[in-house]
């Protein structure tokens, strides 16, 4: 392993503000899909400092950078075989700082991707933990002894299919793990991991990083008992975290995460983040059945991490207004003093566009709705473009996920094919080389230059209802309250001080009214909808505005 040298902690403004977070529009980067900048077909670090103009411009105040950690790249970078060091494939630790340093020039916050439930088992720590039962990280992972007929300890699934334990011949034991077989999970009941981990977050604390994404924010624990998980009712499945196809949604995951332990680490964890003013992270609540509750949890009291996102509007079926209106109902009765972040699509789900079945002025329709919540809000890269869900063949499929369960799943590389940056050569734009995986052809005539300079595109679209969030305050941080509405229309007033605005969305392709409350309401000529009245055509939105 490389030794790298921590550097001095950055001078921070303590006067700045330090919930910057909250109704915040933070950007999520894939940075081996974003911009190449070596010819090597596979986007880096030296591309996403070449390509943050476009951020500014789209008007997000962060970005989300996932993984690009020293790794074997099984899982793409969410299996880390060294948290200190950036890996080659991506650039250097020098090309951080720079990336760095031109983000908060354009004002924009840095988030990165902090992978910590697990680790590649090519990591240090793990080689020397399965080196004995008795060596000094012996214990730094999840270890089991096989039932006395040689199986696996209990029932648990790995999402990536198959037991969640595996067989080491040479601790003559089974390690867990809730993804790959190659990702051992890291036991955090383990004090001395929890310090190790930490130190790992006050290192990139230390470069200037504005705070975290937490993958898998609910794995952390395992239930030491190691008791098996409880069958879950066939009414009860969904496929929110995993493929139907999967079994993994026929057990209740009572006791391989969601284990109570983890609050506790989440107020150490928090209490590292407060030594850096201004700090902040969002945990990813992976669950199909208390995903809410668990958001709530961790977001709550001011204690632990500032907001969490669960998979409520990540799913496959088309949202109506009444699941609209069910899912921000139980999200306000149980919230608290928490605080959510909300999307629609990221780096492992089909794009939204697509997984709903969108048209054009569908998908303008609920993206409006989407930057008109309250909580903040992660655009996933392309989201801005419009883009529809890239079909990969098999043969070029890099995704393990698709690959075990293919042709039922197709896996998540359809949402990971790089970014087209111009229509006119075949790679877009994004690299000199061959990328990682195919330009999608049918995404080419949706490049960044074929609309920017286009009033009607969808890219100017995202920037005016980005600039309207922020030119009005009360969408990002407002109170907000329903309002009943016939079918098909969702509606609710947003609340700060003395204004009020009044948010109505026509979920539909038939025309419908959306009757405004009592008082002296003003439509918002600076949404990005044209003729905003009462009357609200397919997919149709209107904002009213009164000063109380």
């Amino acid at each position: 392993m490389n030794v790298i040298q921590e550097i001095e902690p950055l001078k921070v403004d303590k006067a700045a503000n330090p919930t910057w977070w909250r109704g915040a529009v933070i950007y999520q980067i894939y940075p081996r899909s974003f911009q190449d900048s070596n010819g090597d077909g596979v986007g880096d670090l030296p591309g996403i400092i070449r390509r943050l103009d476009h951020i500014a411009g789209l008007g997000a105040e962060a970005i989300w950078i996932s993984p690009f950690f020293t790794s074997p790249m099984l899982d793409f970078g969410y299996d880390v075989s060294d948290y200190r060091d950036v890996d080659p494939m991506f650039g250097t630790l020098a090309d951080f700082d720079t990336l760095i340093a031109r983000a908060h020039e354009l004002g924009i916050k840095v988030l990165i991707d902090l992978v910590i439930s697990h680790s590649s088992d090519q990591h240090d720590w793990f080689v020397e933990s399965r080196a004995s039962r008795s060596n000094a990280k012996a214990d730094w992972y999840v270890w089991a002894d096989a039932k006395s007929d040689g199986s696996p300890p209990n029932n648990w699934l790995s999402i990536f299919g198959g037991p969640a334990w595996e067989w080491d011949g040479k601790r003559m034991q089974y390690y867990l793990h809730n993804f790959l077989k190659e990702q051992p999970d890291l036991n955090l009941h383990n004090p001395d991991v929890q310090d190790a981990l930490l130190d790992v977050v006050r290192f990139w604390l230390k470069r200037g990083v504005d705070g975290f994404r937490l993958d898998t924010i609910n794995f952390y624990f395992h239930d030491q008992k190691l008791r098996d998980n409880p069958a879950l009712p066939a009414d009860a499945r969904n496929a929110t975290i995993a493929p139907a196809v999967n079994p993994y949604n026929w057990q209740e995951h009572l006791y391989d995460k969601n284990r109570p332990e983890n609050l506790e680490f989440l107020r150490r964890f928090r209490a590292v983040l407060d030594e850096f003013p201004g700090a902040m992270a969002v945990g990813e609540v992976g669950d199909a059945q208390r995903g809410m509750e668990i958001q709530a949890q961790y977001s709550t009291g001011g204690d632990k991490v500032q907001m969490c996102y669960s998979f409520e509007f990540l799913s496959g079926a088309t949202p109506s207004a009444a699941y609209f209106e069910e899912v921000l109902t139980r999200f306000e009765d149980g919230i608290g003093d928490g605080w959510a972040c909300w999307a629609f699509s990221n780096h492992d789900v089909e794009r939204y566009a697509s997984r709903w079945s969108l048209s054009d002025a569908a998908t303008r329709c609920y993206a409006a709705l989407l930057l008109s919540l309250r909580g903040s809000i992660c655009l996933y890269q392309g989201e801005e473009l419009g883009l529809p869900e890239a079909d990969v063949a098999f043969e070029d499929l890099q995704d393990p996920y698709g690959i075990q369960f293919w042709p039922e799943f197709k896996g998540r590389d359809g949402c990971r094919t790089p970014i087209p940056w111009v229509s006119d050569n075949q790679n877009g734009g994004f690299s000199a080389g061959r990328p990682w995986l195919p330009m999608a052809s049918d995404h080419l005539g949706l490049s960044v230059d074929a609309q920017a300079n286009k009033p009607e595109s969808m890219l100017s679209f995202y920037r005016q209802m980005i600039a309207f969030r922020k030119s009005h305050p009360v969408l990002g941080q407002g109170a907000f309250t329903l309002l009943q509405a016939p079918d098909d229309q969702l509606r609710f007033i947003r609340q700060e001080g003395g204004t009020r605005m009044f948010c109505a969305f026509n979920l539909s392709g038939t025309p419908s009214k959306a009757e405004l409350p009592p008082g002296t309401w003003t439509f918002c000529k600076d949404a990005p909808f044209a003729g905003m009245s009462q009357d609200l055509g397919p997919w149709q939105a209107c904002f009213a505005i009164e000063e109380i």
